[in-house]
């Protein structure tokens, strides 16, 4: 994945500042960064759920943000996983892994029921197929949105802080599914808080501000040793935030 000069605003409000930057196959990227840095809106552009108001965005060879793009083919290559989780209530564990692949891919019922099944087996749910969305735990159902993404057969992984909508006692479960594709060479950009995914699985780490890239580099660099102050003080409110103090007002 490749985003060249990438700017996107809202009205007057501009949100990306001109981001560039590069994810190599299978890398894992992670990018942190405060609320309102432009995060999630770089992962809505880099699928096209936002239209970027200016610069380019190649997936896997193919430019995203060309007007000729046949964006629904290029959607296919990548898989979006979002804070909420996104699932059909009315369907089934199993039917909301099924219905994507026979739609968008045209894959017959039973392909579509083995491919599904495997998949819920790679995130720890084999036994949750005929359960509904309504019957499992936030980590259960997140788990179950990251399965229906992987069996579209993504080339690209995208994570829009997955486990921020979860109890801490479920966060674990899901980071641990993340990891393993980590560790199967699946290409992902992260957008996340959860610094101790960041420092251990990130090949990179991407910190945002403002709409711009302030810094990146390696884990045990951007996290463990911050050169820009504006790193400094977003890890250290976030790593310890019993240190915080209330600021001044402007008056």
């Amino acid at each position: 994945m490749e985003v060249r000069a990438l700017h996107k605003s809202f009205g007057t409000l501009e949100v990306l500042a001109g981001i560039d930057f590069t994810v190599a196959r299978g890398e894992v990227v992670c990018v942190i960064g405060p609320s309102g840095s432009g995060k999630s809106t770089l992962l809505r552009c880099v699928n096209l759920l936002e239209e970027p108001t200016s610069g380019t965005v190649l997936v896997a060879g193919a430019e995203v943000t060309d007007p000729d793009v046949d964006i629904d083919q290029v959607r296919r290559g990548i898989g979006m996983v979002f804070q909420s989780f996104n699932l059909f209530p009315h369907l089934t564990v199993l039917q909301n892994l099924t219905l994507p692949q026979r739609r968008v891919l045209k894959r017959d019922k039973a392909e579509a029921t083995r491919i599904a099944r495997d998949r819920l087996a790679r995130v720890g749910l084999t036994d949750k197929e005929s359960s509904y969305p309504a019957q499992l735990s936030g980590g259960q159902q997140q788990r179950v949105a990251i399965a229906r993404a992987l069996a579209m057969d993504p080339q690209l992984m995208l994570f829009d802080e997955p486990t921020s909508a979860l109890d801490p006692e479920l966060v674990g479960d899901v980071l641990a599914v993340m990891r393993s594709l980590a560790d199967e060479g699946m290409t992902m950009l992260v957008v996340t808080h959860e610094m101790s995914f960041a420092k251990e699985v990130a090949d990179r780490v991407v910190f945002m501000d403002g709409g711009v890239i302030v810094e990146e580099g390696a884990p045990e660099q951007v996290i463990g040793a911050p050169g820009h102050a504006r790193t400094q003080s977003f890890l250290s409110r976030l790593l310890d935030p019993a240190a915080a103090r209330i600021s001044p007002s402007d008056d």
